[in-house]
């Protein structure tokens, strides 16, 4: 079984990549994660054009993953352009659109100290409006540049909890408590 993640982050070393990856080390056996690697190369949201092969491989990789996690760093209080862009990509046709019903889950990691909190509260607000099954809890990773250790992992064992939690209940969201 899969899970997608999207980076919010277009940084190669972002926090938010470091995040999805200790999400992917905190699944359990049968689960993996898939990074979606194509958020850059998606145009602006515009409704006259059909549908470019990188909105077609985002799509694609959404309906064929069991679930979503959505790692989002905060840009002037509010989750990033590309993004969004991105959501309003997927979200059509609506509302039979690849979000629709997926189990998804948003974490977040900032350098300042609230852990992209607003951007989170924001995009599961955005993720409900498409139709997914939104996870009802965050991870905000302040001060991230101090929050990994040289393995990726989170330090802090109440973040490594919260994590583990947001994953069991994405699990259960998929359906899976019985077999993971």
């Amino acid at each position: 079984m899969a899970i997608l993640g999207l980076c919010g982050s277009l940084r190669r070393d972002s926090h938010n990549r470091q995040l999805l990856h200790a999400l992917g080390a905190a699944l359990p056996p049968g689960l993996r994660l898939e990074i979606f690697e194509g958020l850059a190369a998606i145009p602006p949201y515009d409704e006259d054009l059909s549908s470019p092969p990188a909105v077609l491989a985002l799509r694609e990789a959404i309906a064929s993953a069991d679930a979503v996690v959505v790692a989002t760093p905060e840009y002037n209080s509010s989750l990033p352009g590309q993004l969004k862009n991105a959501l309003d990509w997927a979200s059509r046709p609506f509302p039979d659109n690849a979000l629709r019903d997926k189990p998804v889950a948003v974490v977040g990691a900032s350098t300042g100290l609230f852990g992209a909190v607003w951007a989170q509260a924001e995009l599961r607000r955005v993720l409900g409006a498409i139709g997914a099954r939104v996870v009802d809890a965050e991870l905000p990773v302040g001060q991230a540049g101090h929050a990994f250790d040289d393995n990726g992992g989170l330090i802090d064992p109440a973040l490594r909890q919260t994590l583990e939690e947001i994953v069991s209940e994405l699990i259960t969201k998929i359906g899976l408590e019985a077999c993971c």
